[in-house]
């Protein structure tokens, strides 16, 4: 699946003729919370723990950067910071909107404005900056195709996961670990 969504991302990078100006020390995208599926927490485990294999020292900073996290966060969590499942109330949903927006994700190195983890980097960093349909339109970083039409941004539309496999995965990873719902990064990064 994670081809598929590259492979949807470079063709709308061919498209987009520089629209699309994300680039390495661009990290406003990777501050602030989201919600993440145990597709991406599952992803995010695996690649701190490649990280660790290569790199000892950068893969024990992650997992501390994560661990202050989870203690700053943990007070105020819209949902159970023992298990970093987010709640599904719609009292939890309204909290999590205005919920650690200034919180940087674990997975950045603050010095070199780059992602530790960006081969394992959940959906939603994976599709943030390209026009991306979603329930409210065409969505697209405020920071690229600064002089385009909407016509032209419209043309550039990525469809990351035309299939939807990332469905049916996430519902083998659920029943194969036991874990059902959202979480934020920081929590499969602590643990």
């Amino acid at each position: 699946m994670i081809q598929i969504v590259d492979a949807a991302l470079a063709d709308t990078t061919r498209k987009s003729k520089g629209g699309l100006v994300c680039r390495k020390g661009c990290t406003p995208c990777c501050i602030g919370v989201f919600a993440i599926n145990q597709l991406d927490a599952a992803r995010l485990r695996q690649g701190v723990a490649e990280l660790a294999a290569r790199d000892p020292e950068r893969a024990a900073a992650v997992r501390q950067r994560a661990r202050d996290s989870v203690t700053r966060l943990s007070r105020d969590f819209p949902g159970d910071p023992k298990t970093g499942l987010l709640g599904k109330t719609k009292e939890d949903r309204r909290r999590f909107e205005d919920f650690a927006n200034e919180e940087p994700c674990p997975a950045l190195d603050l010095d070199e404005g780059t992602c530790d983890l960006y081969d394992s980097r959940p959906m939603t960093c994976r599709t943030f900056g390209p026009p991306v349909r979603a329930e409210g339109g065409l969505g697209v970083c405020e920071l690229c195709y600064h002089g385009f039409s909407e016509k032209e941004i419209a043309a550039c539309e990525m469809i990351p996961d035309p299939e939807d496999r990332e469905s049916r995965l996430l519902k083998e990873v659920e029943k194969g670990t036991g874990l059902r719902g959202e979480t934020i990064i920081a929590f499969p990064l602590a643990a």
